[in-house]
């Protein structure tokens, strides 16, 4: 199991100081996301300041990006990078698509994800091949690439897509078109093997693959002190309040509880939410431990489910160093 790392939101000038300690402490990914920041722009600085960590986004947002953004981006950071470079897309929610990127929506979250991870690499076989770029969808039709826009051939070409969902339709997804899945945190080990790895086998299996042709990346969330409990209650009570994700709640019979974290959410009631989440519901969905057990409980957790594990914690240099050393030399012992 590969034991990665999640890059805080900063800005980009305290990006280099981070990539280079991460891989001094022997991370082998450190993932961005998007959330207060462009996910892209600290790639290419990561790949710059490190030399064998993989970098990746977990996640970019995809509908708010067209399938030539997604693929030229790519292609780039792929190449800067001699090939460390991991894609992960992840479709956001109604309302941040349609309220936050001012984006429209699609009638098929999954069919249009599935159109923009087969357009991307249409991209990327025109500009390594050199066949003509002809592809035509539902959400996208594309054939015009001059040689004035063709960036031409690199060295690393196969760049890994990863998907991320909470819900079936795109873990099978994943099993059908992608090299990955990233595991949302918001998940307790019993729905990942009763609903999600389930359907990315089935995925796999239409699509005649093998098991070994996808990586899961699992976030956990992991407490060690009460403080790091506060911050694990507060974020699952946040997550659990987002109606498409209850049923991860719904399989073990909390669905009422979701649905009052949900009326307090939409109240605005942030602070009414954190009672909600009993130590039973905690300790479902976080990994409760001392910092000296937690390399085996992780390991316990998810050996069965995880290829690859970073922790909801970033990783911050300065903090908690020896802590992220010893974490890293278990995993890689």
């Amino acid at each position: 199991m590969k034991f990665d790392a999640a890059l805080a939101p900063m800005h980009l000038t305290d990006v280099p100081a981070v990539a280079q300690a991460a891989e001094q402490i022997g991370f082998d990914a450190l993932w961005t996301s998007e959330t207060q920041h462009n996910p892209f722009l600290p790639c290419a600085l990561i790949a710059e300041h490190s030399q064998k960590m993989e970098i990746g986004t977990a996640i970019a947002v995809s509908f708010a990006r067209s399938p030539a953004d997604l693929a030229y981006t790519a292609w780039d950071l792929a190449a800067q990078s001699g090939g460390r470079f991991i894609l992960g897309l992840g479709t956001q929610v109604k309302g941040h698509i349609e309220k936050r990127f001012g984006m429209p929506w699609p009638e098929s979250v999954v069919g249009k994800l599935r159109e923009q991870i087969l357009a991307v690499r249409a991209f990327w076989d025109c500009w390594q091949n050199g066949t003509k770029l002809s592809f035509s969808g539902e959400y996208y039709k594309l054939r015009l690439m001059t040689p004035f826009f063709n960036p031409g051939p690199i060295e690393n070409p196969n760049i890994p897509i990863y998907i991320a969902g909470v819900n079936t339709g795109l873990a099978k997804l994943a099993g059908e078109v992608c090299d990955g899945f990233h595991v949302h945190p918001f998940h307790s080990p019993r729905y990942l093997r009763e609903v999600i790895l389930p359907a990315i086998e089935a995925g796999i299996a239409k699509a005649g693959r093998k098991r070994a042709d996808l990586t899961v990346s699992v976030t956990a969330f992991a407490a060690t002190t009460p403080e790091e409990q506060n911050f694990a209650r507060a974020q699952i009570s946040f997550y659990a309040s987002t109606p498409s994700y209850r049923p991860v709640f719904a399989l073990h019979g909390w669905e009422e509880v979701a649905e009052k974290l949900s009326a307090h959410a939409a109240r605005g009631e942030w602070g009414e939410m954190f009672s909600l989440v009993t130590d039973e519901i905690l300790e479902t969905f976080c990994v409760v431990s001392d910092e000296a057990g937690l390399p085996a409980a992780l390991k316990e957790r998810y050996v069965d489910i995880a290829d690859r594990l970073t922790l909801y914690t970033p990783f911050k240099p300065g903090e908690k160093d020896d802590f992220w050393r010893e974490m890293s030399a278990a995993f890689h012992g």
